[in-house]
């Protein structure tokens, strides 16, 4: 197994980015890249929906991009042999879930082991799935956020590289608070955390996550509120 970037290097890490939706993760790696606050290229944008909002972000930004839909394979395992070939082709150093909205099959995560990260919106372990804005709100938790995560062939359950939170307001809905949690932590949160992976401070190695070297024993927690972004 192979550990992307572990040491330091003046190239630039390269990253194939994988959306179905709006893109807005996408936009926040892109703006970081500019801003120089992370050190890499995004050698690719994959989506499975050619309708995707998120590709007209992509195309704006002048990136090379490519759809690849399911409906053109008559079963899973294919359409992942294709998006597993593709994503391979362009070499890249760490492969990015930005709200790709479909399980990935085992053959397709142990291919990109250690280097394929997705963040999910919760703080895992709380919340595997879906609508967990809504399970928040439900369950009367006083702080909601997400998390950034290597992935292993279960569901929403590798090991952590670093969560962010906001306290949940009384007028929340699960809209409101989706929306919250997208800009105030998760536009923050995964370009920080790829900044990490990049430098070689955080990988994942025998099923753990190291980092500076060491285990790393707790996932570092950013805490954010309104009055942090004005």
């Amino acid at each position: 197994m192979s550990i992307a970037r572990s040491d330091s290097t003046s190239e630039k890490a390269r990253l194939v980015v994988v959306i179905s939706g709006r893109g807005r993760n996408l936009q926040a790696i892109i703006q970081a890249i500019e801003a120089g606050e992370l050190a890499a290229e995004i050698a690719l944008v994959i989506s499975n929906r050619a309708d995707a909002p998120g590709m007209q972000i992509a195309r704006l930004a002048g990136l090379n991009c490519v759809c690849i839909e399911p409906r053109g394979f008559n079963h899973r395992e294919d359409f992942d042999r294709a998006l597993a070939a593709r994503i391979a082709a362009a070499r890249p150093d760490w492969v990015v879930l930005a709200g790709f909205m479909r399980i990935l099959s085992q053959a397709f995560v142990e291919r990109f082991e250690a280097k394929l990260i997705n963040i999910h919106p919760s703080l895992l372990p709380l919340y595997k799935g879906l609508n967990t804005h809504e399970r928040a709100l439900s369950n009367g938790d006083a702080r909601h956020g997400a998390s950034v995560h290597f992935v292993t062939p279960d569901l929403d359950d590798g090991p952590l590289i670093r969560q962010g939170s906001i306290a949940i307001e009384s007028d929340d809905t699960p809209d409101t608070l989706a929306d919250r949690v997208m800009v105030e932590v998760e536009q923050r949160l995964y370009p920080a955390a790829l900044a990490e992976l990049v430098a070689g401070r955080v990988y994942f190695k025998d099923g753990v996550v190291w980092r500076d070297h060491g285990l790393q024993d707790r996932c570092p927690h950013d805490e954010y509120d309104r009055l942090a972004l004005s």
